[in-house]
C-alpha cells in the first residue's frame, strides 16, 4: 500500500532564506500525524508544500503514490483539503455556504451544486457538530465554531488527506479538546489521513500516532510520541528547560516548562 504522503530530500527557500533543509519522512494512510517545533522552524511552509499551495521544482513529494507535480490543481483538491490557521471574515457568507464551498473541486463546468452536493454539506455539518449554525453568518461565530466550520468544509471536500495549520491556536481548552476529538473521530470513522501543525506538545502527545519535530527547518525527531518526547530531545530544540514525565492519563509523556530558568540560545541544555 502506498503512503498517503512521502517526502524525500525536501528543501525550500524564500529567495535567499532557506526555510526547509533535506527533509525525508512518510505518512501512512489513516494516520494522525502532528508536526511540532518552535516558531520559524518551517512548519507552515511544509504544510503548504504538501498541500500544493507552494510549488518547488526540486520538491520530491508523492501524494498517494504519485508525484505531486502530476496532479492538476482541481485533481489534487479532490485528494487534499487544507485548513489554514486563520481565514478573513470580511465576507457575508453563512455557515452552510462556506461548507458547500468544499464541493468546488467536484463540480462540473458550470459550477452548479447538485442535490447530492447539498446533502454531503449537510452531513459534513452534522458530523462536525455545526449543523445548528447552518444559517448563521461566519462573522457571528466564536473562534472555536469557525474552526469547526472550516473543518466541516474540508470534510465536505471528501479528501483522503486533511492538512491543518494550528487549528487549535488561540482557542480555550474546551474548544481545543473539541477540535482534537473531532480529528480523532475523522480518523476512526472516515479513515482520513490528518497532518496537523501544533504548538501544544501535550495535546499532540495525547492524540498523535506520529510526531515530527522540526528544528531550524531540519528534521530533529520523527516517531511515536513516547519515543521522541524527552527533555534531552526537546530542550535543545526549544531552548528552555523542560520536565518530561508520564501523564496521569496513562502511558503518555507529559511536558512541563520549568519557570524562571530560560536558556539563552546557544548555551545548550542542562
Amino acid at each position: 500500500m502506498a503512503f498517503s504522503v512521502e517526502v524525500k530530500n525536501l528543501s525550500y527557500a524564500y529567495e535567499d532564506l532557506r526555510v526547509l533543509e533535506d527533509l525525508s519522512f512518510s505518512v501512512n494512510p489513516g494516520e494522525f500525524f502532528v508536526v511540532i517545533g518552535p516558531n520559524g522552524s518551517g512548519k507552515t511552509t511544509l504544510m503548504k508544500l504538501i498541500a500544493g499551495l507552494l510549488r518547488s521544482k526540486r520538491a520530491k513529494i508523492r501524494i498517494m503514490g504519485e508525484d505531486i507535480r502530476s496532479y492538476g490543481r482541481k485533481d489534487l483538491a479532490r485528494r487534499i483539503a487544507f485548513v489554514p490557521q486563520s481565514v478573513p471574515l470580511d465576507f457575508p457568507f453563512t455557515v452552510s455556504d462556506v461548507v458547500l464551498f468544499g464541493r468546488a473541486p467536484h463540480l462540473g463546468t458550470f459550477g452548479l451544486e447538485s442535490e447530492n452536493d447539498i446533502k454531503l454539506a449537510e452531513q459534513a455539518m452534522a458530523f462536525t457538530g455545526v449543523d445548528h449554525l447552518a444559517r448563521r453568518r461566519m462573522d457571528q461565530l466564536s473562534g472555536g465554531e469557525r474552526q469547526r466550520v472550516f473543518i466541516a468544509r474540508a470534510v465536505c471536500q471528501e479528501p483522503a488527506i486533511m492538512i491543518l495549520d494550528e487549528p487549535t491556536a488561540a482557542l480555550d481548552i474546551a474548544h481545543q479538546m473539541r477540535i482534537m476529538d473531532l480529528m480523532e473521530k475523522m480518523k476512526r470513522e472516515k479513515a482520513i489521513t490528518s497532518i496537523m501543525v501544533s504548538h501544544d506538545i501535550n495535546l499532540a502527545a495525547m492524540y498523535a500516532d506520529t510526531l515530527l519535530l522540526l528544528r531550524n527547518g531540519r528534521l530533529s525527531e520523527w516517531g511515536p510520541p513516547k519515543d521522541i518526547l524527552s527533555y534531552a530531545t526537546l530542550e535543545p530544540v526549544y531552548g528552555c528547560p523542560l520536565l518530561v514525565d508520564e501523564s496521569p492519563l496513562g502511558d503518555l509523556p507529559r511536558v512541563t516548562p520549568v519557570p524562571g530558568r530560560y536558556i539563552e540560545e546557544g548555551k545548550g541544555g542542562r
